[in-house]
């Protein structure tokens, strides 16, 4: 529904202050009438529905139930039957308040056929809320109780005899509404009942009545009509859908509409692929590529060749082998006499790759450089100016690649690697780096190749990412070894510790994973990326139902094992506030066998390859994510060795303890990705900042997965057809489209 109206439907404009204010019929409403105006709306209500944005009739319509309640048919209290859901309504003439062991409030409720017994435990607040002489209406199971019946724990609501009908009511399903201290969802109800049949008598469709037949569903007026006021269950599932609909046509329409331009309006550099460039390509690899690997090189490299931009989306679990498929295509960029960048979302993440791709590099003529944001200015000044004259091939670096200064002389291949933690701007702010002359009429651009180890559940990919083609590399290296994880209780430390500290005078090394650095705020999810851009850190955020209890930290613990189980052991502390020389030195020394353990925040979450590290100890682990607990988990296993992953944590809470059970059973990220998304749901795993599109209103993923499918298949039809949206009849919902998502998309450039 669009929040504005139609001008010629406008009656009556705000008064100006200090006017007379004449209220308007209901009737004469429209969908910009402020509800301060509408008669049967008191000012007090219309100033509570503005403090939750609703200020006018379209805003109020637009606010939708977050669920519905049944409501049974009201009989007297003497037809009341026992062990029946049941409702009556009647007077309150005596209450009590009993404290002790089983703290309680009572009350009796009467008609003119009987009484009912009515109490509550362990909600003596009541006692303030619920007095004699009060009429409440009231449902719940009844139960034989002495002589009469008794209802515990009822759901009730306050009454007036005088205004309200004394018909009791049939049963029914009550909307209840998102609400406030201000105003409960029974008076948002009362508002919307108000101006409900004429609000959406206003309401313009941007779907055909024959799309919506062809599709089984109601119009978007009738929708919101059976939304707010089912009068049966298949009333409110058929609205849901309808309104579930058409927030993911939305957001299909402009990932597709945004993808047709891209293919439509931009070319990019067509990159040669002979045998023989494929031939030095491989050579500079020491190990053959796998049959997955090959696969995807295969579709990236057919890609890379056409004169359309790639728009690629790698996905593989930790330590399938994406940055050597990444490095193909960057090489293909240099053999062609382009460049190519890579940029990561840490600095750690960003100096690993660098020194895996320098060691790969060694000996050619490809000319790379690091840029970070803790890069020192002259070293900087030099490789910028490298950059801009095509002197320096290939780049590796943070958000420091984002900057206006930083320019390309000629970038055909972008890489992103763990993209789920940069926004949709950052991702076409790396893509614009690429604009050259024109060709032909059609801007350059580079190709784009995003990669993450952190496997997306199928449903995100289509919803996030559906404008990318998607690759995946199945399958782990020859010689990984699988990972043992178990879940241990804090009780269990000591032989946990007692467990590293055998494995490292077998000459073997380890992590410790702890959530803060000090004895601050948890820092789940750390950047480590000091001098950078901040990224966003939505995504990393501990999930909400970890334990708010004093946890474990770098400095803490670090003295805790020197002075005991690890004495004697050499240890070092990683973590994002170090500087860059500093890091480095840890980890040149840790890689050399010098370190025996690192103490560690999750600045070592991706970038970090060890094969003598066998052991993966992570403190307070129900405070991790389940894609974040199995990325740290892939920094072992990565040699000949047995490797063990323990995760320490006491879980409070189902979902805490439901994470825990997963990790230790299941290895397979893709699997680990979806149970993740069944645990937690969209909203934890993607919040709203990190993926640049506002939340839904109504779609719930986890059971709207075949109406998306069917969102997407519609998008991709009607996109195929009318790229922007210009044709008859489309104007509304074009209009519509940019409102919802034309800046988080970047549609404003698109026809």
């Amino acid at each position: 529904m669009e929040r504005g109206g139609d001008p010629k439907s406008q009656t009556k404009p705000e008064p100006a202050v200090g006017a007379t204010i004449t209220q308007i019929e209901p009737t004469e409403a429209a969908l910009t009438t402020p509800l301060s105006l509408v008669k049967g709306i008191g000012p007090r209500t219309a100033e509570s529905l503005a403090e939750l944005g609703l200020n006018n009739v379209g805003k109020l319509i637009a606010h939708l139930p977050m669920r519905h309640e049944r409501h049974e048919a009201e009989t007297t209290i003497g037809e009341l039957k026992a062990d029946r859901i049941v409702s009556a309504r009647g007077e309150i003439t005596a209450t009590r308040l009993v404290r002790g062991r089983a703290p309680r409030f009572e009350a009796v409720l009467i008609d003119d056929t009987g009484r009912l017994d009515l109490t509550w435990f362990n909600q003596t607040y009541l006692a303030k809320k619920i007095k004699p002489g009060m009429h409440l209406r009231v449902q719940g199971t009844a139960k034989k109780y002495g002589p009469g019946l008794q209802m515990v724990n009822a759901t009730f609501e306050t009454i007036d005899p005088e205004r309200e009908q004394l018909d009791a009511r049939g049963a029914r399903l009550r909307p209840v509404y998102p609400a406030s201290q201000a105003i409960s969802s029974k008076q948002i109800e009362k508002a919307i009942a108000v101006v409900l049949a004429r609000a959406v008598a206003l309401i313009e469709d941007h779907l055909s009545a024959e799309f919506c037949r062809a599709r089984n569903m109601p119009t978007l007026a009738e929708a919101y009509r059976l939304f707010h006021a089912p009068e049966i269950e298949g009333d409110a599932v058929a609205a849901r859908r309808r309104l579930a609909y058409d927030e993911l046509l939305m957001l299909q329409l402009g990932v597709q509409m945004k993808r047709a331009h891209l293919r439509r309006s931009l070319s990019a550099p067509a990159l040669r692929h002979t045998p023989a460039i494929n031939r030095h390509i491989r050579e500079r690899f020491s190990f053959t590529l796998t049959v997955p690997q090959d696969k995807v090189v295969a579709e990236i490299a057919r890609d890379l060749a056409s004169g359309t931009p790639t728009n690629r989306l790698l996905q593989g679990d930790v330590g399938s082998g994406k940055t050597i498929v990444a490095l193909y295509a960057m090489l293909m960029a240099i053999a062609s006499e382009h460049q190519a960048a890579l940029m990561a979302p840490t600095e750690i993440l960003a100096e690993q790759h660098f020194r895996t791709i320098s060691d790969v590099l060694a000996g050619s003529k490809v000319r790379l450089a690091l840029l970070t944001g803790s890069t020192p200015e002259a070293e900087r000044s030099e490789t910028l100016a490298r950059l801009a004259d095509g002197s320096l091939d290939l780049i590796i670096g943070t958000h420091a690649l984002l900057t206006s200064s930083v320019v390309f002389h000629s970038l055909a291949v972008a890489v992103i690697d763990e993209q789920h933690r940069f926004g949709v701007h950052q991702r076409s702010m790396l893509r614009s780096k690429g604009a050259r002359a024109s060709n032909g009429g059609r801007e350059l651009t580079p190709h784009v190749l995003v990669m993450t180890a952190t496997p997306i559940p199928r449903t995100l990919a289509i919803t996030l990412f559906g404008d990318l083609d998607i690759s995946t590399i199945t399958g782990l290296p020859p010689g990984r070894k699988p990972v043992a994880t178990r879940v241990v209780s804090d009780l269990q430390r000591p032989v946990v510790y007692d467990f590293l500290r055998a494995r490292v005078e077998q000459g073997q090394q380890g992590y410790v994973v702890v959530p803060a650095i000090d004895g601050g705020p948890a820092e789940v999810g750390e950047a480590g990326d000091i001098g950078d851009i901040a990224h966003d850190r939505v995504q990393s955020r501990p999930p909400p139902d970890a334990r708010l209890a004093p946890i474990a930290n770098v400095r803490s613990l670090m003295k805790e094992l020197e002075d005991g189980p690890l004495a004697g052991k050499r240890l070092a502390a990683l973590h994002g506030r170090l500087k860059r020389a500093t890091r480095e030195t840890i980890m040149e020394k840790f890689r050399a066998g010098l370190i025996d353990v690192l103490v560690a925040t999750t600045v070592i979450e991706v970038g970090v390859d060890v094969a003598n590290a066998t052991v993966m100890v992570v403190e307070h682990a129900d405070r991790f994510g389940l894609a974040q607990l199995h990325q740290l988990r892939g920094r072992i296993g990565r040699g000949e060795k047995e490797s063990a992953c323990v995760l320490i944590a006491d879980a409070k809470t189902e979902g805490g303890q439901q994470r825990l059970e997963v990790m230790a059973t299941v290895s397979d990220g893709f699997v680990l990705a979806e149970k993740d998304f069944e645990i937690r749901g969209f909203g934890e795993l993607f919040g709203t900042r990190q993926s640049g599109l506002p939340p839904f209103k109504v779609v719930d993923l986890a059971r709207d997965r075949d109406l998306l499918l069917l969102a997407k298949r519609d998008a991709s039809a009607w996109i195929e057809r009318s790229p922007t949206l210009a044709g008859a009849g489309e104007a509304t919902l074009r209009r519509r489209l940019m409102k919802a998502h034309g800046e988080s998309l970047g549609l404003a450039d698109v026809g």
